[in-house]
């Protein structure tokens, strides 16, 4: 006899409790910025991916509130039938101005555009090579091709090397990173990536959804950050949200990649188009950080601060090298106390354990944006020394 739905769905909640990892997201209670409200308590931000304020900000809203007046509240249809408004022509063309690419093409989020863009550009008889701690997205992407798969150490050339050389193929070769990974916060090394691909004929193809708005002359990212953003052999893909503050994805690169996308991605032929008020506050993104350096400055200058700080502290941070900050706690039940000492404090920073991260690498990640100001970042490392010793992580 089969099992009924109301088994299996209390069976596997039972299995996440007894395991410690059923998750209870926490509501915030106010916009999405350094300071915000949750459970009617005031809290310092360190949880979000909004690194340059841009989810609040009055210049987007007030761009989204003008295409919504003008365009509509959605976009009526897909994109290949008749959903595709001059607004979202002009803002790919933007995009890709920004990005100094051949081309780039809008889909709904970062997730669903490694699904499309990976569906697409790989076929049977390719082969395709992927860091060992790239993200969930371009995992479940690379399952729906047919593409042979393989893996190398994280960002270790010589693995990588290796499995080039040992898995030639008449199709396309594929290297497959992620540009800032995300738990972290080291820089896939793109330069010496490159390099190796483009000994064996590879394509290299970067998931920068941490390092766009972060990295780069005013936030291209991490393939302008190594000099590749004009290179036809590299594919950029992305999301629209965290540093943008918005919400969709992107693939930028070669000229005919996004006329093939057009027509092969799963994703962008089967899903209604952006609504016109996304489109707007996205465009008001890429104007204002190009208009204004000081989001940038401010992202970098506190970023250096903070970790400067938390590594005087005593605190190990894994030699994170962008905003994202971890503070390593050992073990899973000591950093999600931590987590909970810090919100006593009015500090919101999320705990990891196992299997997010390896089970003796637990700990908080902290992002931190160019909305935060000095006395937030010292009253986050105030709480973050006295948690630290409660709990005997440092001294």
């Amino acid at each position: 006899m089969s099992i009924s739905l109301t088994d299996r769905l209390q069976s596997e909640l039972q299995g996440l409790r007894d395991s410690g990892l059923l998750i209870h997201p926490r509501v915030l209670e106010s916009p999405n910025r350094a300071h915000s409200r949750i459970a009617g308590q005031d809290v310092i931000n360190l949880a979000s991916n909004n690194y340059l304020g841009f989810a609040d900000h009055p210049v987007i809203k007030e761009r989204a509130a003008a295409y919504l007046r003008d365009w509509g509240a959605g976009a009526g249809a897909v994109r290949t039938i008749a959903g595709t408004m001059q607004i979202h022509e002009d803002f790919e063309e933007q995009l890709a101005r920004f990005k100094h690419t051949g081309s780039a093409l809008v889909l709904h989020s970062g997730f669903t555009t490694n699904q499309g863009v990976l569906g697409t550009v790989l076929k049977e008889g390719d082969v395709v090579i992927s860091d060992e701690l790239n993200h969930a997205s371009i995992i479940d992407g690379l399952r729906l091709t047919k593409a042979t798969k393989k893996i190398y150490k994280h960002a270790d050339m010589d693995d990588l090397e290796r499995a080039l050389r040992e898995n030639d193929t008449d199709g396309l070769k594929l290297v497959v990173t992620d540009g800032v990974f995300s738990m972290d916060g080291d820089i896939a090394p793109l330069d010496r990536i490159v390099a190796v691909a483009r000994r064996y004929g590879a394509v290299t193809y970067v998931d920068d959804a941490h390092g766009s708005g972060v990295l780069g002359e005013a936030g291209r990212g991490t393939v302008h950050h190594f000099g590749f953003d004009q290179e036809d052999d590299v594919i950029q893909v992305g999301t629209l949200s965290k540093a943008w503050g918005v919400v969709g994805g992107y693939a930028a690169g070669h000229a005919d990649l996004r006329e093939l996308l057009i027509n092969r991605a799963r994703p962008y032929l089967f899903s209604t188009a952006q609504p016109p008020a996304v489109v707007g506050a996205l465009s008001a993104a890429i104007d204002l950080v190009q208009e204004d350096p000081s989001f940038m400055k401010r992202l970098w200058d506190n970023t250096h601060y903070f970790k400067a700080e938390i590594e005087r502290l005593g605190f190990d941070h894994l030699g994170s090298e962008t905003p994202i900050t971890p503070v390593i706690f050992g073990e899973a039940s000591a950093a999600f106390e931590a987590s909970r000492m810090l919100l006593d404090r009015g500090i919101f920073a999320v705990g990891l354990g196992f299997p997010t991260v390896p089970k003796d690498l637990a700990r908080i990640r902290n992002i931190i944006t160019a909305e935060h100001t000095r006395e937030d970042l010292d009253q986050a490392l105030a709480a973050y020394a006295e948690v630290g010793r409660e709990l005997g992580v440092i001294r």
